[in-house]
């Protein structure tokens, strides 16, 4: 029996009657897919397709240059090891790059290039940031792969965040406020309760459907990090699901049942959460989800099976907070001054207790 074709991958013959692949969401545009059909370049190619990338042309680019260098790591495996999301990441990033300096001699790259990069998006530090991660792991890979000399970013920091708390956590009056909004039957209230009931990032909420559910819970390979996480559908998320509207290939989808990307998804939450008059982000949701897991008593560990996280940094931010809680009302309670609590009985009290006589 042949295997069924993968959603939204199309095929037509050339007048020379070579068959050709392309992928087409909706009336999106045609991205064609390239390699023999089935084979892993193949899929990768439809997999990034899917993801809203665009396989970028051939370059043309003078050997040495910092252009070749790029065209030649899109090529390892070192840059298929990367998420989807960080490529494309990356991809952005470098796009306007190369576009002033990737006619640059790799000679002429030094510490100082880097610095002043860093330092031309400082006002913006989460741009800096991954403006130095990208050049990076571009000239980290060059620097194995003996293409470079040296790794111009070798010692060149990172800019300091400044402290905040982040995304703003939802409280229940605001969770209350959307409800009231947006009941179920809305694509709205499908959004909401899919990141509620399951705290996932905005790309994998984006992905996630029917295929993603076994047994009555969520199993998906997180976009951030390939952890794959399994999440019990909550009675109150199925109840919304059921009520729709709902995609086949996405639970969350356009009118016209097309799954979204998660640059839409962010813009159409946002505008539902205005619509209920909230300010607060989809990743609100996620720190709600996590913090009301941790204050019911779950522990590290769950926390990272559910929530896709490693190394315990950022369980341990939520359980830390329920705990210093539960630590400061134990506190408390021992700086009583009250006589009966605190007063320590005198030895003659002791002995008088026991019936001795004492002189």
């Amino acid at each position: 029996m042949a295997r069924p074709r993968p959603p939204y991958l199309l095929s037509e013959r050339t007048r020379h009657g070579k068959r050709v692949w392309y992928v087409r969401i909706g009336t999106g545009p045609r991205i064609r897919i390239k390699g023999e059909y089935g084979s892993a370049e193949f899929m990768e190619a439809y997999h990034a397709a899917l993801a809203g990338e665009r396989p970028q042309p051939k370059s043309e680019a003078a050997r040495g240059t910092l252009e070749w260098l790029w065209t030649l790591y899109r090529q390892s495996s070192a840059w298929a090891d990367l998420s989807a999301a960080t490529r494309k990441q990356r991809e952005n990033i470098m796009k306007h790059v190369l576009k002033s300096a990737g006619h640059q001699p790799l000679s002429h790259i030094t510490r100082a290039s880097i610095v002043a990069g860093r330092d031309r998006r400082a006002k913006t530090p989460s741009q800096a940031k991954n403006f130095i991660s990208t050049v990076r792991g571009l000239f980290g890979w060059a620097l194995d792969a003996n293409l470079v000399n040296f790794d111009p970013t070798a010692g060149v920091k990172r800019p300091k965040r400044k402290r905040s708390e982040g995304f703003q956590v939802w409280t229940e009056d605001d969770i209350e406020k959307f409800q009231k909004r947006w009941n179920r039957g809305t694509r709205e209230r499908v959004m909401f309760d899919l990141f509620l009931y399951t705290g996932l990032r905005r790309g994998d909420a984006a992905q996630v459907g029917k295929q993603h559910v076994k047994d009555g819970s969520i199993s998906i390979n997180t976009e951030k990090t390939g952890i794959r996480v399994t999440i019990p559908i909550q009675p109150e998320l199925q109840a919304t699901l059921d009520a729709g509207p709902v995609g086949d290939l996405a639970f969350i989808a356009t009118a016209a049942g097309v799954p979204m990307t998660k640059e839409s998804l962010g813009n159409a939450f946002r505008d539902a959460c205005r619509s209920a008059g909230i300010t607060k982000s989809a990743h609100g949701l996620r720190k709600a989800a996590a913090t009301n897991a941790a204050n019911r008593g779950a522990t590290e560990r769950e926390l990272e099976a559910l929530f896709g996280w490693v190394g315990g940094q950022m369980a341990s931010l939520y359980t830390r907070s329920v705990n210093r809680e539960a630590l400061s009302k134990g506190a408390a309670a021992k700086m009583s001054r009250d006589e009966r609590e605190t007063s320590i009985p005198a030895p003659c009290d002791k002995v008088r207790a026991s019936g001795r006589k004492t002189e």
